[in-house]
């Protein structure tokens, strides 16, 4: 079991030592140091730093030389200078080998079961601390699997320390709590609308195709898989922006789809920056999506439906040559006061005087009825 590696101290008088949680200020230091040597009175007492661990104090005399001295680093040597008598040996605590386990476990809402047994650790290895003296203690949140296969019986647990206070100890997790959990821990989502736009009635697949730091989560009308990272629909589409899906057998006036990122590979927050976004009060945000997406040819119903559902994703393929692809991708987010001021000289004036069509690659053949035409909006809300 790993925890969030701790910064040590190194406490050393004459030629005994031992190991520490690192301080956060010097009176715990010295608290620390004297609860350790236990000096008289009217002993003699000082503290140190080797000139090889401080570069710029190798006397501990206050808060400011102690903060200099532990100032990115990831541990600290201190040698206490004293005329008095050395601390006697420190005793290290009897290992942890095993102890009692009760594990309260809800099978299903409303239907409780209570396992009591008890844990006892492999080749005699104290469970109670690590290595560097760490005690192993407190809440954990995480996941529990208890596996009965044949003869196999397993329990793993995997989770994290809780560290934050307002958690109430006697806090119940059942189902209420996870299923909100489960809400709350759901990446966010692309949610894309695919409009086809045909001079005439006419036969068509359309394949789409996920980036591999990505997977479809939803398609409607459900659409046919192809492999792990693609889908297909055979569609009949129409003058006026009917689509037939023969699978479904539904009519529709476009495709909808929805994509997430693997959390472990892609962070969304990481997608917005001031070299790449821009930065604007919400009140402005709407009136200006609107005259980006006019800017851009698109009809008072597509931006109409593209502002209420507020590299890429997902590559397109469609058996039509030739095809007009407009593709516009809006990722968006809320900012705190402190991220404003990164935002500087990306607002809204700089946001006007970009050049739209240029950035979306957009074409006059975006609005020539006679052609084949696909029009994508998508939109990624960065939670």
């Amino acid at each position: 079991m790993a925890l969030a590696r701790q910064r040590l101290l190194t406490l050393a008088y004459e030629d005994m030592e031992t190991v520490r949680v690192l301080p956060n200020s010097f009176p715990e230091l010295e608290a620390v140091a004297r609860d350790w040597t236990k000096p008289p009175p009217d002993a003699i007492f000082a503290l140190r730093v080797p000139v090889e661990f401080a570069s710029l104090h190798a006397s501990l005399t206050g808060e400011d030389s102690y903060q200099i001295a532990v100032m990115g680093v990831q541990g600290l040597r201190v040698e206490i200078v004293s005329d008095a008598p050395p601390p006697p040996d420190e005793p290290p605590p009897p290992p942890v080998t095993e102890m009692p386990a009760t594990f309260n476990l809800e099978l299903v809402p409303g239907q409780h079961v209570v396992l009591e047994t008890t844990v006892a650790s492999a080749d005699d290895v104290d469970m109670a601390r690590m290595e560097d003296g760490t005690v192993v203690d407190g809440q954990f949140w995480g996941k529990l699997n208890i596996v009965h296969d044949g003869d196999t019986h397993t329990v793993d647990f995997t989770g994290t320390r809780i560290v934050n206070p307002d958690v109430p100890p006697d806090m119940l997790f059942d189902s209420r709590v996870m299923s909100k959990l489960t809400t709350a821990a759901k990446p966010s989502s692309v949610k894309c609308h695919l409009s086809i736009l045909s001079p005439a009635q006419q036969y068509c697949d359309v394949i789409l195709s996920v980036n591999p730091l990505w997977r479809l989560e939803l398609t409607w009308p459900p659409a046919q898989p192809v492999d792990e990272t693609k889908v297909k629909y055979f569609l009949r589409v129409h003058p006026g922006g009917a689509i037939e899906h023969f699978e479904s057998e539904m009519v529709t006036t476009s495709l909808y789809y929805e994509a997430v990122p693997d959390p472990a590979m892609v962070d969304p927050n990481d997608f917005i920056a001031p070299r790449n976004g821009y930065a604007m009060t919400f009140r402005d945000f709407v009136p200006h999506l609107m005259s980006v997406l006019d800017q851009l040819g698109m009809s008072m119903h597509a931006r109409t439906n593209f502002i209420k559902y507020i590299a890429a994703a997902i590559d397109i393929s469609v058996t039509s040559d030739p095809c007009v692809f407009t593709r516009l991708f809006l990722i968006f987010r809320g900012l705190t006061d402190d991220d404003v001021g990164l935002f500087a000289g990306a607002g809204e004036k700089e946001a006007n005087s970009v050049n739209w069509r240029e950035i979306v690659g957009w074409s006059e053949n975006s609005k020539d009825t006679t052609q084949f035409r696909l029009l994508e909006t998508s939109v990624f809300e960065v939670t």
